[in-house]
């Protein structure tokens, strides 16, 4: 997947307590995105944030 010409293979998804999921971003580096989810991550919350890397000929 791009966004605005940049390859950003790496998504932070927040899964809730029902198993729902939503994609919080995309972003360049593994990295990066686990700093976000790491930031996002907070004792007590109930969600759950992952760091997954996208195929490309998947999106």
């Amino acid at each position: 997947m791009t966004e605005g010409g940049a390859v950003l293979p790496w998504l932070v998804i927040r899964q809730d307590e029902g198993g729902n999921q939503y994609r919080v971003g995309r972003y360049a580096t593994r990295a990066e995105a686990e700093r976000v989810a790491d930031r996002l991550d907070s004792p007590g919350q109930r969600q759950l944030y992952v760091v997954e890397k996208v195929d490309h000929a998947a999106t």
